[in-house]
């Protein structure tokens, strides 16, 4: 069984969180996917997601959509070590959650940046990506 994480194939903090994942997930429990391909884009589709509005992470697991601050609680709960106890940050109420979340989310380019093109996985990382076309 595993998870899709999709994300903002172009922010570089999205890019080091899909690193900082893989390196803490020794299961290989979660595949990736940018939010820009055509597969993101299918995903976003069948899970009733609007892209202008949610294009940061998003986590699908078990069928159900996790967005914002709650894709991030459900990830840390499946990663090694001392990283899953961020997920009783799954007990601050929601709306604080997802409103430090957008804040942060709507300043990412500015303080980490982008880049032209989504980040391309090393040959021995392409197995936790799905393929970038549909």
């Amino acid at each position: 069984m595993s998870a899709i994480v999709l994300f903002d194939g172009v922010c570089n903090f999205c890019n080091g969180s899909v690193n900082f994942i893989i390196e803490h997930d020794s299961s290989a429990y979660f595949k990736f996917t940018p939010i820009q391909s055509d597969i993101g884009q299918v995903l976003l589709a069948e899970h009733g997601i609007d892209p202008t509005e949610t294009d940061s992470v998003i986590l699908i697991e078990d069928g159900r959509a996790y967005l914002y601050s709650s894709a991030a609680v459900m990830i840390a709960r499946h990663l090694d070590g001392g990283w899953s106890a961020a997920y009783y940050l799954w007990l601050v109420p929601r709306p604080i959650r997802n409103l430090a979340y957008k804040i942060f989310a709507k300043y990412r380019y500015r303080l980490f940046g982008k880049q032209d093109a989504c980040m391309m996985p090393t040959p021995n990382l392409r197995a936790r990506f799905l393929p970038q076309e549909s």
